[in-house]
């Protein structure tokens, strides 16, 4: 059976390169970085040697870098700390973000009392800034959390002009940029942002690795304690074989990215373009079909497919060999609607089936002609 794996916007292939130098470090560099003796020191100089060339990317100081186990774990760091810490006394988010944020905001509500407030979106779920500046206005101590790049649909948020917002404002600003990393480059000494989240996986690195970019001297304490290990930041002995793959993903990523991103990009038109020949009635989700305000590596369609053949497209797709996701991946196992779609798509939308297609490097224009043909049949029959 043929195997199309575009459901890059999950998870992403882990590139040779990387298992190769992972595989080396676990064989050679198996000392614990908190020790003394010469073994945890070779693993502490490739710790720090990660933690520079990472930090290296994004133009802030090594220190400014603290690994976590992944973006959930570094939203819940800044966003937790946010408020038991610093006394942020509100939460302004949108409510198309990751559950990583939405649920860990009600958690706080819950713990805390923080107000929880919503920006207003436009019907493609893009952020209304000027309701944001608003809410900025009237706030107090604030802490902002607005994701760069939506994890369904694609919408890419300014982060620039949101983080100039929040600081001429008083606000504190958290963003999850763990589709953007690798992706997009992020350069924070023109983007004043205080916490931004990333993982590796996303990016053709390993899983159960990702790290938090926390702004000196913000005052954020920690999540996890039991050690002092990342500065007293993140207690746990570090994965090192995780870190040092990340890293290698990391360069392999910014040093191909403007070949990569032509590429995947081209594959979207590509998709886009057959997708539109063969089924005429499609609708795109949220911007994700527009290419000034959309991220390259994903598409969201919702098709026109009659409702009652709607629980079938999912294992029909599974069958033909092709992986994609309703909505993100950490719902797809959910009988449940997407937040996502739920906020922005009309009623008579919501009842045809809408999935998502993520593209990277590995994917081809013939896969895609498989995937169209696919989908088209399917409809058709």
């Amino acid at each position: 059976m043929k195997q199309v794996y575009l459901d890059n916007a999950a998870t992403t292939a882990i590139r040779p390169e990387v298992i190769q130098r992972m595989t080396k470090v676990l064989q050679e560099h198996y000392g614990n970085a908190s020790s003394t003796h010469s073994f945890g020191r070779s693993s502490k100089a490739l710790l720090e040697q990660c933690r520079k060339n990472i930090a290296s990317y994004f133009n802030v100081a090594a220190s400014e870098i603290v690994f976590t186990s992944g973006g959930t774990e570094a939203d819940n760091l800044a966003l937790r700390s946010a408020v038991r810490d610093l006394e942020c006394n509100e939460i302004i988010t949108s409510r198309i973000e990751h559950h990583a944020v939405l649920h860990t905001a009600e958690q706080l509500q819950k713990e805390y009392d923080v107000k929880i407030t919503y920006v207003n979106l436009n019907d493609c779920g893009l952020v209304d800034y000027t309701h944001l500046e608003q809410l900025l206005q009237e706030s107090n101590k604030a802490v902002v959390s607005l994701m760069h790049i939506n994890n369904e649909v694609g919408n890419i948020l300014d982060l620039e002009r949101v983080a100039k917002m929040c600081k001429s404002n008083n606000a504190l600003f958290h963003t999850d940029t763990v589709q953007s990393v690798g992706h997009y480059t992020i350069d924070l000494q023109k983007i004043p942002l205080d916490f931004l989240a990333a993982s590796a996986h996303k990016f053709h690195g390993p899983k159960g690795v990702g790290f938090c970019f926390i702004r000196k001297e913000s005052g954020l304490k920690p999540l996890i304690f039991g050690g002092e290990q990342e500065r007293g930041y993140r207690a746990g002995t570090e994965s090192i074989h995780n870190i040092v793959g990340m890293d290698e993903a990391l360069k392999i990523a910014y040093t191909n990215l403007e070949n990569d991103k032509a590429y995947v990009f081209d594959l979207k038109n590509y998709f886009i373009e057959q997708i539109k020949s063969k089924l005429p009635n499609v609708s795109f989700n949220g911007s994700c079909s527009d290419s000034k305000n959309s991220t390259y590596t994903l598409v969201n369609v919702c098709l026109p497919i009659a409702p009652e053949k709607t629980s079938m497209l999912q294992f029909q797709l599974d069958l033909k060999g092709i992986a994609c996701s309703r909505g993100s991946a950490c719902q797809s196992g959910s009988s449940q609607q997407s937040h996502v779609l739920t906020e922005i798509l009309t009623e008579e939308h919501l009842k045809q089936p809408s999935v998502r297609f993520s593209f990277s490097i590995y994917n081809t224009k013939e896969e895609i002609d498989y995937v169209v043909e696919t989908l088209s049949a399917f409809a058709n029959t």
